[in-house]
Formats: structure tokens, C-alpha cells, sequence
């Protein structure tokens, strides 16, 4: 079966620490892209879950009480004070 190459433009540390596992897995880079790309042929899916930073500061909920407080702000409905640090 004919070869072709991919070139992928990856962090030169990423590259480093990724070629350190697959060699202490007895892999080496090449065979660890194949593996990875025949599991997404097979499962026609990527073979692991990417999901969006789920930070709930940055929840709609959240982000809407945020603008809330910012626009009761610059209407005069509330007051500023120094920054209230915890006990420990």
C-alpha cells in the first residue's frame, strides 16, 4: 500500500514530550499518528471528548448577571469599596 506524508506544525516542546512517551510506550511518532488516525476511521469520531472550557464565570447565566451589575453600576445603584480579602 503507497505511503504519503503529513506535515503538522506542533510546539516544539509538545514535539519533544510527545516523541519521549511514544518511545517509552515502545512507539515511535509515526506509529502513534497511525493509530490515532485508523481509530477515527474506524469510530468515525475523534477517539476522545473535546469540550469548550466549561468555567462558570463564563456561563450565559453568569455573564448576564455580570452585565446586569455593570449597567446598575453606571446607573448610580451601587456603592464601591476597597477589595475584601479573606481570612485564612
Amino acid at each position: 500500500m503507497p505511503v504519503s506524508t503529513i506535515i503538522a506544525k506542533v510546539d516544539e516542546e509538545d514535539k519533544r514530550n510527545f516523541s519521549a512517551f511514544c518511545s517509552s510506550v515502545g512507539l515511535n511518532v509515526s506509529s502513534a499518528i497511525n493509530i490515532f488516525i485508523k481509530t477515527v476511521l474506524r469510530e468515525k469520531r475523534i477517539p476522545f471528548m473535546i469540550a469548550q472550557n466549561t468555567d462558570p464565570f463564563y456561563s450565559p447565566e453568569n455573564q448576564a448577571y455580570v452585565m446586569k451589575s455593570v449597567q446598575e453600576l453606571r446607573e448610580g445603584k451601587g456603592s464601591s469599596h476597597e477589595l475584601i480579602e479573606p481570612e485564612e
